[in-house]
């Protein structure tokens, strides 16, 4: 049953990497596995649990609790599920907020209020320009939702599919290494920071070079490749003239400002990000409300949140679900305890575990990845020497982990939060992705990782 729950995970993996031969929507793929991985945990648990794998089960039966049947649906049921589904719920809602914002926004034409100064049509220099833009607004929001801006502003800007797949995929490659040096850029480097294992003034400082390299690599690269100038969307019909020049301006910066907010009320409140998310939306909504109450019904409805919400990619929530749900099963069991173990005595080298636990959250997801490496190596005390000196407080080992878990996820579409959202918001296919970009992320991987041996390792 151990081993079936990987099977089942990687088939449904391929089938993911294989939707449009298959002609199988991904998020379908990603709920059946989601929940498979699940029910065979739930089944062969008494084995799975018996092998002492899990760390989890470790902490829960240490009060001398046997593998009965009460136990076992105590643990699964009650305690992981209910867990597991709190995190992913928080990532949801976060996702889901975030979406509806960016679409409100862009149902008043906000976005026209940015797309109107970008003046040039040259693929080379607006691609150089999203890019840093991209970069330094995730490290101030985070690289899931700087996405989501960007994939909207993407919309604006550029027709044609093939040249703006290119972009949004930069936009991935380039949030991931924006939030990679913040922290509160990505879900990885809250936690180390959180944790105690990096403070927040020396990862900015150590990561963002090594960062910075990686996203410029693929930026040069890209840039030999894209030739001649983009064609500029038409105006949809219908909707030019909803909104005045004045509510446009208001909403965007109504908007960006509700998720600018969203660190602050976690800083402040230490609340999760998704209820300062979630406040954001229902102020945006009051005032969208009030901002349209004497206009004609029929303009009025269109602009109200209700009908913003039926155009959110609900597919695109659904995709995380499933697969997040898939990887905490995994978690659960002891599959990435397991993989944890084997780095550490096969490589025994921070720099080598570092970029191996890179490569692996372009496959699973990084959270699990990160929590597993926190949690095997503990904070070593100031005065430590020798191998140990790595893992104290600003340790090479926790700032390399920041690094590589950040920017390792651009390898493939679906290795971070950033290329999932990108994927369900563009219709991003997983083989195009493989073939077009991951050798350009693999590119800034590398150089990035590089930059900071050099820096630091010597």
């Amino acid at each position: 049953m151990f081993i079936l729950m990987v099977t089942v995970f990687v088939l449904g993996y391929l089938a993911i990497a294989l939707e449009h031969p298959l002609r199988v929507d991904k998020t379908a793929s990603a709920l059946i596995i989601g929940t498979l991985c699940w029910v065979i945990f739930a089944i062969g648990a008494e084995d799975i649990l018996a092998l002492g794998f899990s760390p989890s089960w470790e902490h829960f039966s240490s009060g001398g609790k046997g593998l009965s049947f009460e136990t076992i649906h105590e643990f699964i049921v009650e305690r992981e599920i209910v867990h597991h589904l709190g995190e992913i719920s928080e990532i949801l809602f976060f996702l889901l907020g975030a979406m509806t914002i960016v679409e409100v926004v862009d149902q008043h034409d906000g976005f026209k209020v940015i797309t109107d100064r970008i003046k040039t049509t040259n693929k080379v220099k607006l691609l150089w320009v999203l890019s840093f833009l991209t970069f330094f607004m995730s490290a101030l929001l985070d690289n899931l939702t700087t996405t989501i801006v960007l994939v909207a502003l993407l919309r604006k800007l550029i027709d044609d599919r093939e040249t703006r797949l290119f972009f949004s995929s930069m936009v991935v490659l380039a949030a991931n290494a924006g939030g990679a040096w913040s922290p509160i850029g990505d879900v990885t480097t809250i936690m180390l920071w959180i944790g105690g294992q990096v403070t927040a003034a020396n990862i900015a400082v150590n990561v963002i070079v090594p960062s910075l390299v990686s996203m410029l690599v693929p930026l040069v690269i890209l840039s030999f490749k894209l030739k001649g100038e983009v064609q500029r969307p038409a105006i949809e019909a219908g909707t030019n003239g909803l909104t005045t020049e004045f509510e446009r301006g208001a909403m965007l910066i109504l908007g960006i400002s509700g998720l600018l907010f969203v660190p602050v009320f976690k800083g402040v409140t230490y609340l999760p990000p998704y209820m300062g998310m979630l406040l954001s939306l229902g102020i945006i909504w009051v005032v969208s409300e009030l901002m349209h109450k004497d206009k004609p019904d029929e303009i009025r409805h269109r602009l109200r949140v209700t009908a913003v919400l039926k155009k959110v990619d609900a597919p695109t929530v659904l995709f995380f679900l499933g697969i997040l749900s898939a990887v905490a099963a995994l978690q659960s069991a002891g599959h990435l305890n397991l993989l944890s173990q084997f780095l550490d005595e096969k490589l025994g080298n921070v720099y080598l575990i570092d970029l191996a636990v890179g490569v692996l959250s372009s496959v699973v997801d990084n959270v699990p990845l990160v929590a597993g490496a926190m949690g095997m190596y503990p904070i070593a005390d100031p005065g430590a020497t020798g191998y140990l000196a790595n893992f104290v407080q600003d340790g090479v080992f926790w700032d390399f982990l920041a690094y590589t878990a950040g920017t390792g996820g651009s390898i493939l579409i679906i290795g971070s939060a950033a290329g999932v959202a990108a994927m369900g918001l563009e219709k991003i296919d997983f083989i195009w992705y493989m073939k077009k970009i991951s050798l350009l992320a693999i590119a800034g991987y590398i150089s990035g990782a590089a930059v900071y041996f050099l820096l630091f390792g010597l």
